[in-house]
């Protein structure tokens, strides 16, 4: 995700497949990477403080969850991208014009509701 670091970008990944809340142990198991407590504790310490992920304290221990959802996220991406491009309607225009069939549909049924508003 755009923004996020390697390891920051797979414990949202763990966070966004996950049904609820997590502790760091819950995301350290699922990340599948041999890491220590203190490293995964530290990267959801960051995505809190970045606006990422939400925390409730448990006990002695933080539960997390995501603050925005990943369709949401990878928007927000695409926004910054386009802004700091320095010629979005380019930008723009290019997607368009490469999209596919599937991503072209999609637009035509976003696109009158976004006039309505």
């Amino acid at each position: 995700m755009h923004g996020l670091g390697e390891l920051e970008s797979a414990v949202m990944d763990v966070l966004w497949g996950a049904s609820g809340t997590m502790k760091v142990r819950d995301v350290l198991g699922r990340l599948g990477k041999p890491l220590a407590y203190t490293t995964v504790m530290t990267v959801l310490d960051n995505l809190h403080r970045k606006g990422w992920v939400q925390r409730e304290l448990d006990g002695k221990a933080y539960r997390y969850e995501p603050a925005v959802g990943r369709a949401e996220a990878a928007a927000n991406a695409l926004r910054q991208v386009l802004s700091t491009s320095g010629d979005p309607e380019g930008v723009l225009l290019h997607f368009a014009r490469s999209a596919s069939e599937r991503e072209t549909e999609l637009l035509r049924k976003a696109l009158p509701r976004k006039r309505r508003r």
